[in-house]
């Protein structure tokens, strides 16, 4: 050992002591690495477990995220019967894994929980079913937005004329993002329903989108309030939104 220190030494014209600190410090990263490798950091078993065992559908959304930040396909196996339960956010949320994580049945999951307009097991009295039907389709719509890719904007456009989640798709067509969803999001200036219009002018000034401003000017005259949050007009909005687009990165 002494021998090949020597050598190192000549080798690296390094003292021994520097040189045996950077031995040891390299054994320590590679030994760490492997066992960070071997657990998982948070460890995936943890929170599949964490993830299956969490009773309400937005907690479970979180833990979801951390999962696909993992990056690990691996656990996509251990989450392949839920993509067929009946209730449609949870269904939702383990589609939303397999879609960040590549999987095409993630995508085909939301699609057809967007579609589903049938009844599903739920507390709710049976009057009050149809809204339960829109709930779990406008939590399709918000995971597809969340997945903030461009793949999703097929699956939303079919809807933009279905006064139950068209305004929702608007937010999520500025969560996405692109072009096909900046013609979209500038199509929606005309809908009927003047939160769709509100939200699309948010998500336009959102992405920046400034092929959108004569399309905006046109809404000033618009007084029409929204439904939500501080109550604005359309005018509002859109003068709000040229005023930020006017400004250059």
């Amino acid at each position: 050992m002494r021998v090949r220190l020597v050598a190192l030494v000549h080798m690296t014209h390094q003292p021994v002591t520097t040189l045996l600190v950077s031995i040891v410090t390299v054994s320590l990263i590679c030994c760490g690495t492997r066992v960070a490798e071997e657990q998982g950091i948070p460890q995936a078993a943890e929170l599949l477990e964490e993830f299956k065992t969490t009773p309400l559908f937005w907690q479970q959304a979180e833990v979801a995220e951390r999962i696909v930040a993992l990056g690990d396909t691996r656990v996509l196996s251990e989450l392949e019967r839920w993509l067929t339960v009946a209730d449609r956010h949870l269904r939702g949320n383990v589609a939303f894994i397999f879609a960040a994580l590549g999987d095409d049945r993630g995508w085909e999951v939301l699609g057809s929980i967007l579609s589903d307009m049938s009844d599903r097991p739920s507390r709710l009295p049976g009057n009050l079913k149809g809204r339960q039907i829109t709930a779990d389709r406008y939590y399709a719509v918000h995971l597809l937005g969340k997945l903030q890719d461009e793949r999703a904007v097929s699956i939303l456009a079919p809807y933009l004329n279905d006064g139950t989640v068209n305004y929702k798709i608007a937010w999520a067509l500025g969560e996405i993002g692109g072009g096909e969803a900046v013609d979209l999001l500038v199509g929606c200036l005309n809908d009927p329903r003047v939160d769709v219009r509100v939200i699309a002018i948010h998500s336009l000034e959102k992405l920046r989108a400034r092929k959108a401003l004569p399309y905006l000017r046109a809404l000033l005259s618009d007084h029409e309030r929204c439904h939500f949050d501080a109550l604005e007009s359309v005018s509002e909005a859109a003068a709000a939104a040229i005023t930020a687009l006017q400004v250059r990165d």
